[in-house]
Order: structure tokens, then sequence, then C-alpha cells
């Protein structure tokens, strides 16, 4: 028997993939040149680079890290990592709490580096250039022992880069595109010549700017800016401040602006160089030459399945349920599929009531695709569609989407004899509405409008019963109220109206309910065990898709919710304090933000000021009474509470940001 647990000790010491295991050694030299040995893998890992932070949780390395920074969010994964400041001015104490035996970090980090040295391993580590952040990809997947994912990712994203390579050879010289990656608040500045957003240019088939100047960010004059006269402009959504000042003479007079031509990207892919830059150089080349790559006669890949994905469906008249994985138009596009042993009829918000119907399904079709398949319509999208998946279209009924078909959710409520399923798709990020409140812009009459978006909250909804036709389309009110439940547990902000509403739902929404077999129920609504096990399937399916969709939980970080509103600290630092203030005042904020008090103010805030727009506060002398404590407390003394910089926020999210304000510049002058 010991002999036993001795050959047992050593197995696990030895198995590979723990950090235990006595055969692991990793030398490398990180970006600062120093030279470094692991003798363990790391279990403690704070990133406060968000392109480091990104691979470590695409390369299944999530368990070894246990901060970040407030840069870092939107994966899911993130989501339970301690925040321990912003990529500027990361906060040494909460750093130290998390005892980290390895914390990644770039340059710019001096201070990090004078109060860890003798406390963690420390590692330089930046990319800046594709073929740098393969490299970089590559030896995470040596240090965390994750290398065969790390090559798989490194073969999807060349793949992605070949690809497009292949499609903007057709494109000839004359038709070349000149395209500036557009940066700046309160002046026009661009990418440095050497920079990775130039090279993002030219392997998407455009022609970069040259300026004599390198760097990640240069000013632009305006005869540079005329001399270059870019027929395409690209930008993240933070820069849109900008945009202003194309208006202004001299500015405007150059061929993107003129034509409309300036596309905004995730500011995780425009900004940063990690782990999907095939993906955005197939999305940026899609937007320059969306024409050509809509034309059938430039397609380089045949159009056809990739592979199919079992997926478990528990119902008696499910024959198979898959996930499809197709090429269309170049691009990887993937689609949920049901079949079912018997026809049967549906009810679908696309396409109405259906009947005969053997397959239900929802497709998704990637960012790169989305222009190309707006141009078709959806009647046309529908028919290529069906073709490449061999789906006869009299028997099939298809939801579309932009959501990714890997972050579906599949929930299955159950009472007594009676079950449902729902399989949901969903992203919230950036056609969000609340209905009664945004403007719609497409008028049908006038057929001037374009409704091309894809469906982006999904639902494809089964039960275990048959539903009559008034069950399937009272099934369609119980599953709108629970997803739009889901939506304002979760405080999802409308894309429109952010600073002052939650939003119902994304304005392309779409359910199909599948008929089903078995006992007849009649009624679906609030009032019933059929309506409330829909209503439980899909509340619960919406969340979970939101969250791998969007990494969005209920209890995300104060600096998310603030983002969602599209307020930063640096832009309302700026605005609030003179400028040798701003910075100091950023970091006071920052650093009041990490603590849970200071940030449960605020999201209180927010909650009142939502229920105050709505009416239902109308009497805010209470909230005027805790802003001035709170600021007393931080300034330790009585300060006033200014919010005449504030005027364009509503008014009680003003008087909290208000008193933060005033006591943080308070102190920061005190230092």
């Amino acid at each position: 028997m010991k002999r036993f647990h001795y050959l047992l000790i050593m197995f696990f010491l030895f198995l590979p993939g723990t950090g235990w295991s006595t055969e692991y050694s990793v030398t490398f030299t990180d970006s600062g040149g120093r030279e470094i040995t692991l003798n363990n893998i790391p279990q403690r890992v704070v990133s406060l680079v968000p392109s480091v932070t990104e691979i470590l949780l695409r390369i299944g390395a999530a368990d070894a890290v246990v901060g970040i920074t407030h840069h870092s969010l939107l994966q899911p994964e993130s989501a339970d990592k301690v925040i321990v400041g912003g990529f500027a001015s990361p906060d040494p104490e909460r750093l130290a709490a998390l005892n980290p035996d390895v914390i990644f970090y770039v340059d710019l980090q001096k201070e990090v580096v004078s109060h860890f040295r003798n406390q963690a391993i420390l590692i330089n580590l930046s990319a800046h250039s594709i073929n740098e952040s393969f490299d970089l990809i590559r030896l995470l997947g040596r240090i965390f022992q994750r290398q065969e994912k790390a090559a798989a990712i490194i073969e999807e994203e060349e793949r992605l880069l070949a690809l497009i390579a292949r499609k903007v050879t057709a494109i000839p010289a004359e038709k070349r595109q000149r395209v500036i990656r557009l940066m700046g608040r309160n002046t026009v500045m661009a990418s440095g010549d050497d920079s990775f957003q130039n090279e993002y240019i030219r392997a998407a088939g455009g022609i970069a700017p040259k300026f004599g100047k390198n760097g990640q960010i240069i000013p632009v004059s305006l005869d540079q800016w005329q001399e270059f006269n870019p027929q395409v402009i690209y930008a993240c959504g933070n820069d849109r401040q900008v945009i202003p000042l194309l208006q202004k003479p001299g500015w405007r007079d150059v061929e993107a602006v003129r034509n409309k031509r300036i596309f905004f990207f995730p500011c995780e892919l425009t900004c940063r160089i990690a782990s999907h830059t095939g993906y955005f150089v197939a999305w940026l080349a899609a937007r320059i030459y969306g024409d050509e790559f809509g034309d059938e006669k430039n397609f380089v890949l045949t159009q056809q399945v990739v592979q199919r994905m079992p997926l478990k469906i528990d119902l008696d008249y499910v024959k198979k349920a898959e996930i499809i994985e197709s090429d269309i138009k170049d691009f990887r596009n993937k689609t949920v599929t049901i079949t079912f042993t018997t026809p049967m009829r549906v009810v679908s918000t696309l396409e109405g009531q259906r009947n005969g119907i053997t397959t239900v399904a929802n497709h998704y079709f990637p960012p790169p695709s989305w222009g190309l398949g707006h141009r078709q319509g959806l009647a046309a999208l529908r028919a290529s569609t069906q073709h490449v998946l061999d789906l006869d279209p009299a028997a099939s009924a298809m939801l579309f989407t932009g959501a990714n078909m890997d972050n579906l959710a599949v929930v299955k409520k159950s009472f007594r004899d009676m079950e449902v399923i729902a399989l949901v798709t969903a992203g919230v990020m950036s056609n969000s509405v609340r209905m009664g409140a945004d403007t719609g812009a497409f008028y049908e009459p006038d057929r001037s409008g374009k409704t091309g978006k894809p469906g982006t909250i999904n639902i494809l909804l089964l039960t275990n019963m048959q539903l009559t036709s008034r069950g399937m389309t009272r099934a369609i009110i119980s599953a709108t109220e629970a997803k739009t439940a889901a939506l304002q547990d979760m405080d999802i902000r409308s894309s429109y109206s952010f600073l002052f509403n939650q939003a119902t739902g994304t304005g392309t929404d779409n359910i199909i309910v599948v008929e089903g077999t078995g006992e007849s129920i009649d009624s679906s609504g609030g009032h019933t065990k059929m309506g409330e096990l829909m209503a439980r399937a899909v509340y619960e399916g919406v969340r979970r898709a939101v969250h791998r969709q969007n990494g969005l939980k209920t209890d995300r970080s104060i600096f998310q919710r603030l983002r969602e509103r599209k307020i930063t600290l640096h832009a309302i630092c700026r605005q609030y304090a003179s400028p040798e203030k701003a910075e100091p005042l950023r970091k006071e904020m920052e650093t009041l933000l990490l603590q849970r008090q200071y940030a449960g103010f605020l999201k209180a805030i927010m909650a009142i000021s939502d229920d105050y727009e709505k009416g239902l506060v109308d009497d805010l002398s209470s909230v005027d009474l805790w802003c001035q404590a709170i600021a007393r407390h931080l300034a330790g003394g009585e300060i006033p509470v200014d919010t005449g910089k504030l005027q364009y926020l509503p008014q009680v999210l003003a008087k909290g940001l208000g008193a933060l304000l005033a006591g943080a510049l308070e102190r920061a002058n005190q230092h």
C-alpha cells in the first residue's frame, strides 16, 4: 500500500500540465531584453497588458490569472478576475494583495518594476507586429503548457490572413483604396509608419499613409491629410469624438468624408495586437472592398459544409440536432439546425407561420460577411445559405444572426411531464434599443432605408407538448417579456440613449416557436405553467448568451458600467479639471472606484438616475445629502459639489459623479 501511494504521488508530480512537474523549465527573452527562466508553471498571474490577458484567456490559462486591468474586460473568462486598476496606473496595494508569482507588464508601467522586483517574477511582454503577436502566443503557450491551443489559434489567424491575401490579389492597383487609421480627441491623429495598424491596412489590401514618423500615434497636419486624401477611414468607437473636426473646412474635403466611408470597429481589435489579427484584417478588408468581396466571380473558396458537430436535444420528435460550419462567400459561417422526425408547423417572427417544416435553424454569418449579406437582401441570403447547407427551402425555417454560434446557450426547464428547451444567441453591444424611447430610422413605404442587420437576440423555442396556434403565438409574448426582463435585470443599455435608458431588445430580435408533438397545450401565457417554463428558459438563456457573446454579467465592474454609458475617466476628468490637474484627478478617481464603497455608491446612483428619468423618483433632496456626505468624506471637510461641467449627463448621475470628482480633486490637490 505504501508503494502504491508513492507511485500515485510520483504520477501526479510528473503529470503534464501541472505546476509541479520537475521536468518543467522554460527559458526565453522578454520584450525588455531580459533572459528569464521559469521552473514552475505560473499559478498566480497578474496581467497588466490587455493583449497578454486576451491571449492567456483564449489559450485556456484563465485559472492562473488572478488580476487584470479594467481595460481587459469583455471576455467571458475575465468576469471573476480582480481589477487592479487601469493600464496606465495599476494600484500597487491591490496588486500586492493578490500575492502574484508572475506579473506581465510593459515599459510604460515602470512603477511596477520598482514595487515588485523582489516579490514576483516580472515579465515584460508586448507585440508590435503581426509576426510578433504570433511569437507572443507561442511563448505564452509554452509557459502555460497550452502549446496545442496556441498553435490552433495561430493556424486560424494565418488562414484568414492568407485568405484575404488571395482575395485582394485580384483587385487591380488602380482600385486599391487609401486607408487611414483615425485617432485623437481634440486633434486629428493617426498611426505611425511602423505601426501595426498600418500593417493591418496593408494586409487588408489597402494603401497606408507614410507621414515620415514612427510610433503608434502621431499628429496629422491638414496638409498631410489633404495630400494623402484618404478614401476609407477606420477608427475605434472611443475615437468618435474627433469626428466633428472632420466636418470643418479642409478636413471634410477628402474622399472618405465626402463619401461617408468612415467605419468603426471594437476597440479591442483596433487598439491592440493580440490573438485576433486575421479576424480583424478580414473584417477591415470586407468593409474596404465590399463590392469586390460580394461579387461571386471573386470568391476563392468553394461554398460548402466544412464540418458537422452533434448537439444533444432530448425531445422525441427531434431526429437530429447539430452545429454546421460552412464556407459561404469565403468566410466561415456556423448554423445550429434541428431536424424533426415529422413535418410540423412553426411560428417565426421573421417568416410568419410556416407549415410542413422539417428543419429549423439559426444561422451565424461573421462580421466580414455582414455587408455582403445586406447587399443581397433577405430572400437571396436565405436561398444561398439553404443551398450551401442542403436545406429544402419549403421545409426549413431560418433565423440569421451576427452572434457567434460558439456562444449558443441551450437551457432546459421542466415541471412534471412538461419540458421546454430554449436555444438562444445574443449580442447587445451594437444595436440594442429601448422601444418606446428610441427612434426607428427605417420607414418601409419609401423603401429608402435598410433593414439588413442580422438578428442579434435569436431564440428557438421547443417543448415536448403540442402547441396549438394560439399556444405558439402567445409563446412569443412570454418569451419577449422574459428577454426584456433579462436585459433590464442586467442593466443592458440602449445603444442610442445609453445615458438615460436600459434596452428592451436589439431591434432585430427574432424567435421561432415549434409546434411540437404530444399532449395539446392551448395556453402559454404568464399565468400558465407552460408560459412560466418558457419564460424561465428564455430568461436564463439570454443572460448566458449575453455573457458568452459580450462578456457581460450583472455584477460587472463599475468601469464597464461607465463605458456602456460612453463615460471614460480620461474624458470626464479633462472636462472637469484644468489640464495640469486632469491626470492626477483621473488616477485618484480610478483608485476610488477600485474600492467597493465608492463603486457601490456610483452603481446606486445609476439605478436612482434611471428611476428619476422614468418619473419613479421625484424628490432628490436625499440624493443631494448623500452626495454632499460623500464629497465631504473624501475631502476631509465641507466642499461644494459642482455639476456645471457635467450638464450633458442625466441630473442624478451628474450629482453622483460630481461628488466623487469634487472629493477626488481635493485629494489630488492635497497630494
